[in-house]
């Protein structure tokens, strides 16, 4: 591994803490009597419990002053100030904690524990009397830290790729990202207790499945060496949970993580959260009544108000929920009644309207690309959108009134999918004859059909009360909770592409001379000058600056007859 100046200066800094038996990384416990935030709010009403403390966090900033200095500390919940007077930390003869390891020693990124008093400086700034000083963790790559200068931030670590791929960087630069994932947490803790108080139980099911089932996608695939058979990363949690309504629970959740082989965007990702939920003797009219409960709850937990702003919109989720029919749905904003249509029609007019469709589409397939052409993106406000065709959900029950539908409802706000509900088909010989239908498209090509799942048809025939299913994103609720437009955002650690590697260079001797010639004179000398500073043969000379342009490091360029040499 090649360091550069920097990561070499600390790894010098950690022989010179270990030459003064000082352990950079040492194993005792270290308590902390308070956080950043507690000692803010608590010390002005209560400083006798301050007189003496013990506190860690991260050096963010430093300011050496002779005698005395300060440090800004960094923890899990702020930032305060840090006083290091010579005298009080050492208050002996030896001042090499003071001299050497405070002031030359420790770096910016380097995590601490100090112990002393609290108080308020001549400014008011809240601050802690160091009296005494444990290094924690010697930290060896400098953090990428902004620069204020005149009102303008420098250097910021903004990089949306280099924050996903480093998001312990990221964290530690950028605390306010910290507050996405605390109203993630929020999110999930209000949605299980909304679950608990009604009484329903948390379950886990398996991710390892020999049949990926309960939706439509394509899956990951794997090997189980010692059963030698294919497995695959569950899609979807949904004909387990069922299997366990069959058995006798009456209401049962899971927040799962699942998997779909497909495409990466800023919405989607390849690895996902849901909680999908079943419960017995419901439809799927009841769970949208709940589902207006939950979600108005969970938006007055995370942010003390029912209204969500994001973008330049405003969700209110305080109000009904509007409902459409999908065909009603596309009816009103296009002025096209689908409902009638056969599947060649239906084709015909996803083309001419833009969407993008191929032969092996059913006409399930077709409806779902035409309302995500043209109706899904103007749906802001929260709109359960009912009442699909049988041939787009193969695990709902038909409708009580048309039996051409299903008693089935997404949930769109602002644009995107949140939450996907059945009247759950609980009828083994229309379940047998749906996933027939969905072999049937998997023999045309179809890789998003579903497989037949034996085992949960022999299940059905034991016999499943009437029950009403739901899945929510958790992911994209969380987005809409935070006002993120990426996916990404949301996750600690997002799946991205492998990072390219940059093929490291090995420079001769004479071209490192004209490299370091034209470094230390901005970057770019006149060919005559350059020449002129560099004691080297012709050949030689001919060579660097060859092999200098073919590594891609120099270009040589003219301009009114002078030729110059510049660095790229």
């Amino acid at each position: 591994m090649e360091l550069n100046e920097q990561q070499i200066q600390r790894r010098q800094a950690l022989d010179k803490l270990r030459a003064l038996d000082i352990n950079p990384y040492p194993a005792d416990v270290y308590a902390k009597d308070f956080n950043s935030v507690e000692i803010s709010k608590q010390f002005d009403d209560s400083p006798e419990k301050f007189a003496e403390i013990s506190f860690a966090g991260r050096i963010m900033r430093r300011r050496i002053m002779g005698k005395a200095s300060f440090a800004e500390l960094q923890d899990e919940q702020g930032t305060i100030q840090a006083y290091f007077n010579r005298d009080e930390l050492c208050p002996e003869e030896d001042k090499t904690m003071y001299n050497e390891v405070f002031k030359k020693i420790l770096d910016i990124g380097d995590i601490i524990g100090v112990k002393g008093n609290v108080f308020r400086t001549q400014t008011g700034e809240l601050s802690i009397n160091v009296k005494k000083l444990t290094v924690l963790s010697k930290s060896l790559n400098p953090l990428p830290m902004p620069k204020e200068v005149d009102g303008k931030v420098y250097d910021a670590f903004t990089d949306p790729e280099q924050r996903y791929r480093k998001r312990y960087v990221d964290l530690i630069v950028n605390p306010q990202v910290r507050q996405t994932f605390i109203k993630r947490t929020k999110a999930v803790a209000s949605m299980r207790n909304f679950l608990n108080t009604k009484g329903y139980m948390e379950v886990e099911t398996p991710i390892l499945q020999a049949i990926p089932g309960g939706a439509a996608a394509r899956p990951f695939i794997t090997h189980h060496n010692a059963l030698d058979i294919p497995l695959y990363l569950r899609i979807a949690n949904e004909l387990y949970l069922k299997r366990l309504i069959v058995g006798g629970f009456e209401g049962v959740f899971e927040f799962a993580k699942d998997f779909r082989n497909e495409g990466m965007d800023r919405t989607h990702n390849p690895e996902f959260t849901q909680m999908e939920l079943y419960v017995a003797y419901k439809d799927y009219m009841w769970m949208m009544d709940m589902t207006e409960q939950l979600l108005r709850q969970i938006a007055i937990d995370v942010n003390n108000t029912s209204e969500v702003v994001f973008g330049d919109h405003t969700i209110d989720f305080g109000k009904p929920f509007e409902r459409l029919t999908i065909f009603g749905a596309i009816e009103k904003h296009t002025g096209v009644d689908c409902s009638e249509m056969s599947e060649e029609e239906l084709r015909k007019t996803a083309k001419e309207m833009g969407a993008d469709v191929d032969e092996n589409m059913g006409s399930g397939k077709l409806i779902d690309e035409i309302f995500g052409e043209k109706v899904e993106h103007l749906l802001i406000q929260p709109t359960f959108i009912m009442d699909y065709p049988i041939s787009m959900s193969p695990l709902t029950k038909k409708h009580r009134d048309n039996p051409e539908l299903t008693e089935r409802f997404e949930l769109i706000i602002n644009g995107k999918e949140i939450a996907n509900c059945y009247s759950e088909l609980n009828d083994p010989i229309d379940q047998r004859e749906r996933f027939e239908e969905q072999a049937k498209l998997m023999e045309r090509g179809d890789d998003e059909a579903m497989f037949v799942d034996e085992d949960f048809l022999t299940a059905l025939e034991y016999g499943m009360p009437p029950t009403s299913g739901i899945g929510i994103g958790i992911d994209r609720l969380v987005m809409l909770l935070t006002n993120n437009t990426s996916i990404q955002e949301v996750l600690f650690f997002p799946q991205m592409r492998p990072e390219k590697k940059v093929k490291a260079v090995e420079l001769t001797t004479e071209e490192k001379a004209v490299k370091e010639v034209l470094e230390a004179n901005g970057d770019s000398l006149e060919i005559s000058d350059l020449k002129s500073r560099i004691e080297m043969s012709g050949k030689k000379w001919d060579t660097a600056l060859k092999g200098l342009a073919k590594h891609g490091i120099t270009q040589v360029g003219k301009v009114n007859d002078v030729v110059t040499v510049s660095l790229k």
